[in-house]
C-alpha cells in the first residue's frame, strides 16, 4: 500500500517552521508593554479553554449493546503484529481463540515480524493446535515497521472487518459480541475501545497511566460529542477493511500507524466511534526510561500526522467543528508545550515573569477535571484509580512532561534525519482480565 505521507525532508522543514512559530510566539509577549504582556495568553486562556471545557462535560460515555444475533455478524479477523513477545504471546492466542463469536465468522492473524526470541516456534506450536490461527512470518529486515507487517497481513484478509491488537492486549470473551453491534449501529467506518490499564497498582506511575487513560477516553467522546473528530489508539481498534483498504492501508511512512491512520480516514469521510465498555486491558510502562521512549514516539507520530495532512485538514474538504476541534486540539496538545518552553526561556534571558501562564493554569485545570470525570465514570474491566485529591494532584503534576517530550521531539524532528524502526513497549506478566 502506498503511503500518502510526506518525505522526511518535508518533515524536518516543517518542524522548523513549526518551532519557529512556537519560538516567536513564546517570546514576542516579553517585548510588549507589561501591562499588555498577558493579552495573548488570557485571549487563548478563554479561546482554548472554553473548547476544552465543553469537550470534557458533553461527552457521554457509549456503552456495550446488547449482543447481535450469531446470523447477523460479519466475518471478522483479528490482526496482531508481534515482535519479540515469547512473554506473552501463548497467553494472547489463549485469549483470542476465547473469544465468543459465531462459528466460521472469525479468523486470528499473528504476524511474526521476524521475532529473535522464541515467538515463531511458539506461534507455530500454537497453529497447530488452533484452526482458527493463522501464522505469518516475516523477515526482520522485510522495512516498514509494523505499519508493513499489518499491510502484510491485509493482502491475505478476507474478513468484513478487522480488530487491531497489541501483543499485550487482554479482552473480555463477549467483547466481540457487543463491539460489531456497535459498530453496525452506529454506522461507524472504525471504533476505538477504551483502553483499560491492569496493573494500575504497581506503582504511581501506573496510576497516572491508568488515570491518563480515562481522560483520554472523556476527551475523545467529548470531541466526537461536538462534532469533533475522535482518534485510533493502535490497541483495540475495529475497523472495516473495505475503508481501510480504500484509504491505502497503513502508512509505512511513519512512527504511529495508528495515529496517521485516524487521519487517513477522516480525508476519505470515514468517522470514527469511541466504546467505552467493554474496553480493552492492556499493561502500563512501568518505568520512566520506557515511558520517556514511548511518549517521544507518540509525540513524533502526532506531529507528524499534523505536518502530513495539514493542508487537506484546513480545507473544506472537512466541516467547520472538524476544523475547529483539530486547530483547538493542535494548540493544546502540541503548541502550547512548544510556546510555554519558548516563553520560560525568554523569561531566563530577559529576566521578566513568564507570559504564558494562564494558559497552562487552564489547560491543567481542564486537564484536572478530565480525570475527575473519567475516574468517577463506571466502567467493565479494572477499576480505574479513584481521583482523590493528592492522586489527582500527582496526575496532573504527571502531565507536565509533555512540556519536555514535546520541544524535544520538535527539535529532533526539525534537526535529525528519521529511520523508521520497530518500536514496541517491553511486555511482562500481568494480572488476569477483570470482567
Amino acid at each position: 500500500m502506498a503511503p500518502t505521507a510526506a518525505s522526511g525532508d518535508h518533515r524536518r522543514v516543517k518542524s522548523a517552521a513549526f518551532l519557529f512559530a512556537c519560538g516567536c510566539a513564546g517570546a514576542a509577549p516579553h517585548w510588549l508593554d507589561p501591562a499588555r504582556s498577558l493579552w495573548p495568553a488570557i485571549s487563548l486562556a478563554l479561546m482554548l479553554g472554553g473548547y476544552g471545557l465543553r469537550t470534557v462535560l458533553q461527552g457521554e460515555p457509549s456503552r456495550r449493546l446488547p449482543a447481535g444475533t450469531p446470523g447477523d455478524l460479519p466475518t471478522l479477523d483479528v490482526v496482531v503484529a508481534a515482535r519479540d513477545e515469547e512473554s506473552v504471546v501463548t497467553r494472547l492466542v489463549e485469549r483470542l481463540t476465547a473469544l465468543r463469536y459465531p462459528s466460521g465468522r472469525l479468523s486470528t492473524w499473528v504476524i511474526d515480524d521476524g521475532s529473535l526470541d522464541r515467538t515463531p516456534q511458539l506461534l507455530d506450536d500454537l497453529a497447530a493446535t488452533h484452526a482458527s490461527l493463522r501464522v505469518i512470518h516475516r523477515p526482520r529486515d522485510a522495512g516498514g515497521g509494523k505499519s508493513g507487517a499489518l499491510n502484510t497481513a491485509l493482502q491475505q484478509l478476507r474478513g468484513e472487518w478487522l480488530l487491531v491488537l497489541d501483543a499485550d492486549a487482554q479482552l473480555q470473551e463477549d467483547l466481540l459480541e457487543h463491539l460489531i453491534p456497535y459498530a453496525l449501529d452506529g454506522g461507524w467506518s472504525a471504533v476505538q475501545l477504551r483502553k483499560a490499564v491492569i496493573d494500575a497498582d504497581r506503582n504511581w506511575l501506573t496510576r497516572a497511566q491508568a488515570m491518563e487513560m480515562a481522560l483520554d477516553a472523556v476527551i475523545q467522546q467529548g470531541r466526537l460529542s461536538g462534532g469533533g473528530v475522535a482518534e485510533l489508539r493502535g490497541n483495540g481498534q475495529l475497523i472495516r477493511r473495505s475503508v481501510l483498504e480504500a484509504a491505502g492501508g497503513f502508512n509505512e511512512d511513519t512512527v504511529t500507524d495508528d495515529l496517521d491512520l485516524s487521519f487517513r480516514l477522516l480525508t476519505h469521510g470515514a468517522l470514527v466511534g469511541i466504546l467505552w465498555d467493554p474496553p480493552v486491558q492492556e499493561e502500563a510502562v512501568p518505568g520512566l526510561a520506557a515511558l520517556w521512549k514511548q511518549r517521544q514516539r507518540w509525540a513524533e507520530g502526532g506531529l507528524q500526522r499534523f505536518f502530513d495532512y495539514w493542508p487537506t485538514l484546513t480545507s473544506g474538504q472537512l466541516s467547520l467543528r472538524q476544523r475547529w476541534d483539530l486547530a483547538c486540539f493542535f494548540l493544546l496538545q502540541y503548541g502550547l508545550p512548544v510556546v510555554s518552553f519558548a516563553d520560560l526561556s525568554t523569561s531566563l534571558v530577559t529576566r521578566t515573569a513568564p507570559s504564558y501562564w494562564p494558559l497552562s493554569f487552564v489547560a491543567f485545570s481542564v486537564s484536572g477535571l478530565a480525570y475527575w470525570r473519567g475516574c468517577r465514570i463506571s466502567s467493565e474491566g479494572p477499576p480505574i484509580p479513584s481521583a482523590g485529591p493528592l492522586q489527582l494532584l500527582l496526575a496532573i503534576l504527571y502531565l507536565s512532561h509533555w512540556f519536555v517530550v514535546i520541544p524535544w521531539v520538535a527539535l529532533k524532528m526539525a534537526v535529525l534525519p528519521k529511520r523508521l524502526v520497530w518500536a514496541k513497549t517491553s511486555h511482562g506478566e500481568q494480572e488476569p482480565v477483570q470482567a
